[in-house]
């Protein structure tokens, strides 16, 4: 096909451009002499770049015509890479400035992966001068991404191009052998893109991480942008982007984790430039929850998240999702297939709302019932991995799920808890906060987290060894404000001191006016049962 700056050719060249589809190279030439003589004489004659997007056979693709400085290749995506290292195509354009490879030229050899990116000198009088090739690298730990053979004349190049990129090839599949072929983990580059201050975007992709090794996500590498203003596109500059891509293809990356929330059109464009699959944070912290809620209410409220997070980008599939349905039964305006999704969904929504109020009211008779006994009731809060389902474990000698992931426990689980007096209580673990929850979610187990309100005290645990401490406690209280959980006891509780310095836990507690423990040490919670007592009954 023919691509670019086609106006104001004359019938006789728009005619020459279309007769070298007829050429053909050799699988071992970059491009036949005679073929490289075509586009060098035609360049010169309309003072505009050509380019021939040529596949490993040595068919002709695509001819672009560019302007006196470029050409701009086209879209590539019927070409996707797949599991291949390389495009299969190499892309040989003139360039009428005497110029080696440009920087152009080179970034979009990365980022489109292609087999070889080469450029021939058009001469005064037409004919071909010297050629300039350039070609990926294996990663060699100093960040080189491709590389550029001296520039020769066309007519002594000595390169059998079907060997060299057979062999390069092979080389770029090698130095991919550090992953082992058996993981089918997806493996992942973080990316965080803002305009506010340096120490919380570094302490959000911090969280970032610990995010993705929850969800079973290898971290290859992660990269800081930060731009004067947000694009409105790809969220940095399309330059820092597409160095973004490259990197993250030089890594092996299958993965590109935002951090902040992508609307649908970014969420888009992104992954058209990096034909990888991108994800936001709040599509992580939902693939977590999806994969870990047990209980029947649980799964109803993360499928339901899902589904409303999903609706609006909908409207940023692909074109051919708009095409209206046909056959008998769809002829007329009928419904595209896009409107068919979206109404699908709507429907699914409605089903999911309407079995979680029916889930809700059993919760509710389980609610009143307790309401019925004179058996206080303590909510374990906190923010996620800090200790909660641990604590409750050690407690009440019970073996609820605990590892040292975020949202390691989603379902809401209550214990009896025993006091030395002979006196009980009920003790509840709910699923752990984080800031800025997906919207979606929280509203999701906002009715779940309802039963706090039926607490006599809220045990706040924090995890005193976390560096972002008070920001995770401040993160937490502004939860419970929003569940206007604000008035209720609390007690704010520091776990994990064998992790930290004594001196520090004993000087943090008194600041912040908390107990210190260790889940993991039984003799440090003597005095927080103590505490919890005298609370509780007010002894």
């Amino acid at each position: 096909m023919l691509f670019g700056y086609t106006s104001g050719l004359k019938p006789n060249q728009l005619r020459k451009l279309s007769q070298l589809y007829r050429r053909k190279s050799l699988p071992a030439q970059i491009v036949s002499p005679e073929l490289a003589r075509s586009i060098t004489e035609l360049s010169h004659e309309i003072g505009r770049q050509i380019g021939l997007l040529i596949q490993r056979q040595g068919i002709i693709e695509a001819i672009i015509v560019g302007d006196e400085k470029e050409i701009v290749i086209p879209d590539l995506s019927a070409y996707r890479l797949g599991g291949k290292r390389l495009r299969g195509l190499r892309c040989v354009h003139t360039h009428l400035k005497h110029e080696s490879l440009t920087q152009d030229d080179l970034t979009d050899l990365a980022l489109l992966r292609l087999d070889l990116m080469v450029s021939i000198e058009v001469l005064e009088n037409g004919l071909p001068g010297s050629a300039s090739i350039g070609h990926l690298v294996p990663p060699d730990g100093e960040g080189k991404v491709y590389e550029i053979l001296p520039p020769v004349s066309f007519h002594q190049i000595d390169f059998l191009c079907d060997d060299f990129v057979a062999e390069l090839e092979k080389k770029l599949s090698q130095s991919g052998a550090a992953f082992d072929v058996h993981d089918k983990r997806e493996r992942a580059l973080l990316v965080s893109v803002s305009t506010g201050s340096r120490f919380e975007q570094e302490d959000s992709l911090e969280e970032l991480k610990e995010l993705a090794r929850s969800d079973n996500v290898v971290v290859l590498d992660a990269v800081i942008q930060r731009p004067k203003k947000i694009h409105p596109k790809y969220l940095m500059g399309s330059g820092k982007i597409k160095e973004v891509v490259i990197r993250a293809l030089q890594a092996g990356a299958t993965l590109l984790i935002i951090d902040q929330n992508l609307s649908p059109g970014q969420a888009k464009s992104i992954g058209e430039i990096s034909e990888m699959k991108v994800i936001d944070r709040n599509q992580l912290i939902l693939d977590i929850f999806a994969q870990r809620a047990n209980s029947r209410e649980g799964k109803v409220q993360v499928e339901l998240a899902q589904l409303k997070y999903l609706l609006p980008k909908l409207s940023e599939r692909s074109t051919d999702l708009s095409r209206l349905t046909g056959g008998i039964g769809g002829r007329g305006p009928g419904e595209t297939r896009l409107e068919i999704d979206r109404r699908r969904v709507r429907e699914k929504i409605g089903r999911m709302e309407t079995e979680l109020r029916s889930l809700s009211l059993g919760r509710e008779q389980r609610r009143n019932k307790r309401r019925g006994t004179p058996i206080p009731i303590i909510s374990i809060v906190g923010y996620t991995n800090v200790g909660k389902s641990t604590l409750l474990n050690v407690l009440t000698k019970s073996e609820v799920r605990s590892e040292d992931l975020l949202f390691a426990t989603l379902d809401t689980t209550s214990r009896r808890l025993r006091f030395p007096r002979e006196k009980e209580a009920i003790i509840t673990d709910t699923v752990g906060f984080i800031r800025e929850l997906p919207k979606d979610l929280f509203n999701a187990f906002a009715a779940t987290l309802d039963e706090l309100q039926d607490s006599d005290l809220l045990l706040h645990i924090a995890d005193i060894s976390n560096p972002r401490l008070e920001q995770q406690i401040n993160a937490v209280n502004d939860i419970l404000a929003q569940l206007h959980l604000e008035d209720k006891p609390k007690l704010l509780v520091l776990n994990k001191i064998d992790k930290v310095d004594p001196e520090t836990a004993k000087n943090l507690a008194s600041r912040l006016n908390a107990i210190p423990i260790s889940a993991l040490q039984p003799a440090s919670l003597i005095n927080l049962i103590k505490i919890l007592e005298e609370k509780v009954f007010k002894i």
